[in-house]
């Protein structure tokens, strides 16, 4: 057994042995045996045959297992060189405690006892095994069988196996070892069976031979996992930098190409250009901007979430291209809005130009198609000679219309000089359509001016005639002076009668009811009036009949009939009981709509207190400490399950707010709260519930990741929380400091000290904003309390990958990596030129540095 396990380890070094007692006397293989199994290098040893130089040797090799901390008793190198195979094989067996089975360590247990928990822990899904020593729980081969079977399926048929066959367990065992996990065959399968108790050295070598060879596996394998893990986070990270990049890129050309549309200047001579600019204006902000408002927004988040990513993953900070800040693009999208401001004002400013032309123009067609409708045969009528034929009171009233037509003459004179002052306005803007206007107003002022005339010369004519039938002509101006005002008032009564009202209240409908009751109190003297006005009529009728008098016209002060008169008066007494009607209706309605906001405020005065008192309730839990983060979250779901169980108040408040809608009832003087705002707080009521548990989810996450315990947990938050004074979930600069100091951080007040903190509150605070979060406090704490990956993990991931060489092939890396994975190391690896370097050597060392920010990549 002992051979045979020097040979296992002899034969990297390419030489064997055949007889322990003969090949190790003169003590060269037995210092290259433990150069093999340490790893290190022994002194040089003599190469003479003499037995001097044989004693050296080995006292050299005893020197060496002393020095690792190995008592040799009563074994000296006399009796090695002598061939004394008691002292040789006590030797062998002290190596092998020494190097195979003393660094064994299992679960707190080392050596013999780690060795048989390794074989208990490795077998006990195997029911008919029981290993419980190193001498008969070995004799069946079972459990040779089940440490191979456990780590390599494909080897053993396990189920095929028999409890009473042990001779063919053992050797199946014994084969299976030699041919695939090179484990030397040191065991007799018939020694073992035969004999009643096995020899417990032989079998604890032969069983560390087999932890050996799975270790190793084992070790490859998280090797491999681990640099997995690392390519994986940092092939990640690469993306989301390529993604910010070309977003960034993407983002910047549009502004570049969007900002001199903007700054374009260049009016137009046409309302209907214009409006187009502003309607290409009007698509930009409502379908082209939009979408790159969110671009930009989720720029920011991907920068954020990038940075976050490369700090959890303990590499260096993420710097965007030369112009590709976050901050180079905040101050591109300052200049973008800037330019877009300025374009929308300067946009405004031409439309009211513009605006203001057209409006002058059609100003002066309309001022100038009514002074042209109103000079319409005036001509005509002042060169008339029908007061040459005319009665008295026809005199009378050609003399009086005269004077009116002069009074309206000399009122439309103010219209006229409008039109000239419209005109020259026109001109001195450079209005397009200029001489068309000109030429209008030139021909107004003409006729304006021969009109003038034409009234002096029929006023002389008419003053010769002024004193006739002047008893009728006083009846008919006074009838026309009190029949003018009272047709005015039977009008606007009317008005009044027949206008819709809109009311909110009832005291607007009681105003309003007074205020008809009023009116109806007025009613007798309008009727003595009208009786009076009536009078004046019969009067002028009964002098033409009397006195014969050549009637030829009507009224010439007015058109208004005594029948018109008697007409109007009629319609209002019959509007009078309508407006009763309508006003008892309103009055009715108002007073359902009264109902309906005092059950709305009864409702909303109980439901916004109450929404008020949840968010107080959460701001409290999110800062308190009760029990671990899971106990605060299931507290949190549960009182968000409380919350949502209230949402059929806020249903049938919505039901009585829709309601008073469909009435059109705009204000309640029952409750200060709109539905509105009802709804608002019941939205910022489930945000701050959802944000509240999102937290805690994360600071669970933050935990898990950086192994935290609970008690760390409760120390950072009762830490946190005692220095956030005014309960706002942040700490400013010196709260934060006087927080560390607290946690045990010593920082001083000295330049040291400051700059300590300054580079620290870089890390918390990387935006400058003056504040540090309980999340960024929870990241930083756990960055530097729990345990990361760095380059030389890495590195000596790759070193195991590698068979302990300084460089590692293309091939090794395939073998052992994914094929992404491995072909992007092969990809990024500089060539190893290293003195003991083979064709195609990659350097691992340079690449694992590169990948946490240390070396360029």
């Amino acid at each position: 057994t002992f051979t045979a396990w020097c040979n296992s380890h002899l034969r990297k070094a390419g030489t064997q042995i055949e007889n322990i007692e003969e090949d190790f006397r003169d003590g060269l293989k037995l210092m290259l045996l433990l150069e093999v199994i340490s790893g290190e290098r022994l002194a040089k040893p003599e190469r003479g045959k003499m037995r001097v130089h044989k004693i050296s040797n080995v006292n050299k090799a005893l020197d060496f297992i002393a020095s690792k901390g190995v008592k040799l008793v009563s074994i000296g190198a006399e009796e090695i060189v002598d061939g004394n195979v008691k002292m040789t094989l006590g030797m062998i067996w002290t190596i092998i405690l020494r190097f195979a089975i003393q660094d064994i360590s299992v679960e707190e247990t080392s050596a013999k006892e780690g060795l048989l928990l390794w074989c208990q822990r490795k077998t006990a899904p195997y029911k008919n095994v029981n290993i419980q020593n190193f001498h008969i729980s070995w004799k069946d081969g079972l459990g040779f069988c089940a440490l191979i079977h456990r780590h390599r399926p494909e080897l053993i048929d396990y189920g095929k196996l028999r409890k009473d066959d042990p001779l063919t367990n053992l050797n199946t065992a014994f084969d299976v070892a030699e041919k695939y996990l090179d484990i030397p065959k040191m065991l007799d399968a018939e020694d073992i069976v035969g004999t009643a108790r096995p020899d417990e050295k032989a079998i604890m070598t032969y069983v560390s031979s087999f932890y050996h060879a799975f270790s190793g596996a084992q070790k490859a394998e998280t090797a491999a996992n681990r640099i997995c893990k690392v390519l994986a986070v940092n092939q990640e990270n690469e993306q989301l930098m390529e993604d910010y990049e070309k977003l960034a890129s993407d983002l910047l050309e549009w502004i570049r190409r969007t900002i001199p549309w903007l700054e374009n200047r260049a009016p137009e001579n046409t309302m209907q250009a214009m409006q187009q600019k502003l309607e290409d204006f009007r698509d930009y902000r409502r379908l082209h901007k939009p979408p790159k408002v969110q671009e930009k927004c989720q720029l920011e988040i991907n920068f954020n979430t990038l940075q976050t990513k490369l700090r959890l993953s303990n590499r260096p900070a993420f710097m965007p291209s030369e112009g590709k800040m976050v901050s180079d693009i905040n101050n591109a999208w300052g200049g973008l809005e800037q330019a877009e401001k300025g374009y929308e004002e300067w946009l405004l400013n031409e439309i009211r130009r513009l605006e203001r032309l057209d409006h002058l123009a059609e100003k002066f067609r309309q001022k100038a198609s009514i002074h042209e409708s109103w000079t319409d045969g005036k001509e005509a009528m002042l060169q008339q000679k029908d007061y040459e034929t005319a009665t008295l009171s026809e005199i009378k009233a050609l003399l009086k219309k005269h004077e009116a037509f002069e009074s309206d003459l000399a009122a439309h004179q103010d219209r006229v000089e409008q039109i000239a002052a419209i005109a020259q306005e026109l001109n001195e803007l450079d209005y397009y359509d200029s001489p068309s206007v000109n030429a209008r107003c030139q021909k107004i002022c003409d006729q304006w001016d021969n009109l003038g005339a034409l009234t002096q010369k029929r006023r002389e004519a008419l003053e010769r005639t002024e004193k006739l039938l002047e008893t009728i002509d006083q009846l008919y101006l006074e009838y026309a002076k009190r029949a003018a005002p009272f047709n005015n008032w039977m009008e606007g009564a009317m008005e009044d009668l027949q206008d819709t009202f809109i009311v909110h209240t009832i005291e607007e409908i009681q105003g309003l009811t007074t205020a008809h009751e009023q009116f109806k109190a007025t009613l007798p003297d309008a009727d003595k009036e009208r009786q009076a006005i009536l009078g004046i009529h019969n009067e002028v009728s009964k002098i033409v009949q009397t006195y014969h008098v050549n009637m030829a016209g009507t009224n010439p002060y007015t058109t208004i009939t005594p029948q018109e008169i008697n007409g109007k008066w009629e319609h209002v007494r019959q509007l009078v009981p309508r407006r009763d009607q309508a006003l008892m209706e309103e009055h009715a309605r108002q007073q359902q709509n009264e109902r309906l906001r005092k059950q709305f405020g009864a409702q909303a005065n109980v439901i916004g207190p109450w929404i008020q008192t949840k968010m107080e309730e959460i701001g409290r839990i999110s800062i308190e400490m009760h029990g671990t983060l899971e106990d605060q979250l299931n507290h949190l779901r549960q009182y968000e399950k409380s919350i949502v169980n209230y949402k059929p108040k806020i249903d049938q408040l919505e039901g009585d707010h829709q309601q008073i809608q469909e009435a059109l009832i705009f204000d309640n003087k029952h409750t200060n709260y709109t539905m509105e705002h009802i709804r608002v707080g019941w939205e910022q009521l489930l945000t701050t519930i959802a944000r509240t548990i999102n937290e805690v989810e994360n600071q669970i996450l933050t935990r898990d990741a950086k192994g935290i315990s609970q008690e760390q947990m409760n120390e950072f938050r009762a830490s946190f929380n005692h220095f956030d004074r005014d309960h706002s979930g942040t700490l400013g600069p010196e709260e934060f400091k006087a927080c560390l100091i607290s946690l045990g951080y010593d920082i001083g007040n000295d330049a040291q000290g400051e700059a300590e903190f300054a580079r620290i509150m870089s890390i918390v605070d990387p935006n400058r904003l003056g504040v540090v979060t309980f999340q960024a406090f929870i990241d930083f704490m756990s960055r530097e309390t729990a345990d990361t990956d760095t380059a030389d993990q890495v590195m000596a991931s790759f070193k195991i990958l590698a068979g302990d060489k300084n460089y590692i092939t293309a091939d090794e890396l395939r073998r052992e990596l994914p094929p992404d994975q491995a072909e992007y190391c092969i990809a990024r690896m500089a060539p190893y030129h290293g003195r003991d370097a083979v064709p195609g050597a990659l350097d691992y060392m340079s690449f694992s540095t590169a990948l946490y920010g240390e070396s360029d990549l």
